[in-house]
């Protein structure tokens, strides 16, 4: 007999989009959504975000939003999807043999600029410091955070591997892995706290990954 804590364990949110638009009008109103999702989650908040809300400000009735997306989390899982996806390629294209083989104070400088485009694309992004803070805090997105945060380990891993190809594969994975959760951790600690020195802490950050980095190199044979 299933216990009471399964019993009562609700049922994920659906957060597939159920139509892709592949006409003008439909990829609008589509986009309009999702604008309009990003202008409100800045509004009022992840809690009091509801898609009465969003079809109100959008000027859409309750089935032509439902036509895309069930709910409002699946809303936020499509702008969440986007912005991970705007972050990661500026470290695909930072994650080279040639990044991390640089000298240590190019390397810090490189880390820097990555951090400072980073903050500066999520910024620039509608209702991109919400977004994170959503996928933070609603369980249901979670594996939208997650799984960019595996991605870009796994580029910054592989260039390591190209570069360094003598040094232990899991020593390399730990470091990733470790330098991508501490960098999320930092730019969640900005958002959360504006009056925080962005740059002095950004240049703690990369100083920190940079040492790690140069004691990584220093085990190749």
């Amino acid at each position: 007999m299933p216990s009471s804590l399964t019993t009562n364990r609700p049922n994920p949110p659906d957060l597939d989009t159920k139509t892709l638009p592949r006409q003008g009008r439909a990829q609008e109103t589509f986009e309009r959504i999702l604008s309009i999702t990003a202008e409100l989650l800045a509004e009022v908040g992840i809690e009091r975000l509801s898609t009465n809300l969003i079809c109100e400000r959008a000027g859409l009735t309750p089935p032509a939003l439902y036509r895309y997306f069930p709910n409002k989390y699946a809303v936020l899982h499509a702008l969440g999807e986007r912005l991970m996806g705007a972050q990661n390629a500026l470290l695909a294209d930072w994650a080279t043999p040639a990044t991390v083989a640089a000298p240590p104070a190019e390397f810090h400088q490189r880390l820097q600029r990555l951090f400072i485009d980073t903050i500066a694309l999520t910024d620039a992004f509608a209702g991109g410091d919400w977004i994170m803070r959503a996928l933070r805090a609603v369980p249901a997105l979670h594996e939208v955070r997650v799984a960019s945060h595996r991605h870009v380990s796994q580029l910054i891993e592989q260039a390591f591997v190209d570069a360094y190809p003598s040094v232990d594969p899991k020593q390399i994975q730990t470091f990733a892995r470790l330098a991508v959760e501490m960098g999320y951790a930092v730019q969640e600690m900005l958002t959360d706290e504006p009056d925080l020195d962005a740059q002095a802490v950004v240049q703690r950050y990369a100083a920190m990954i940079t040492r790690e980095v140069v004691d990584l190199r220093s085990t190749a044979r």
